[in-house]
């Protein structure tokens, strides 16, 4: 699939590594499966650079729109889990 990820220009080189490697963890919890802790982790570094929620909320929806990939979701369940350590995919497991 072919989609551009949602970056800002004013992110510095390493900012957009971090943001692109969230969302490669998205991708992997939707096409494969991503262990928990990877996920959670990368979603904390790129809220270190997106520390806002309505930023957060736009970029997720720019990229959802794009992908097809709901950033949230993965997120969430993944949080709401007893066990980040185990891997994740859409269907839950």
């Amino acid at each position: 699939m072919e989609y551009q990820y949602p970056i800002d220009l004013d992110w510095t080189n390493e900012e957009m590594m971090e943001v692109v490697s969230f969302f490669n963890a998205v991708e992997s919890f939707y096409e494969d499966r991503v262990e928990g802790t990877t996920l959670l982790n990368r979603y904390k570094q790129f809220k270190k650079i997106v520390p806002g929620k309505a930023e957060e909320k736009q970029i997720f929806k720019t990229f959802e729109k794009s992908s097809g990939y709901d950033s949230y979701k993965a997120v969430k369940t993944v949080q709401t889990s007893n066990d980040d350590q185990k891997y994740f995919n859409s269907s839950g497991i």
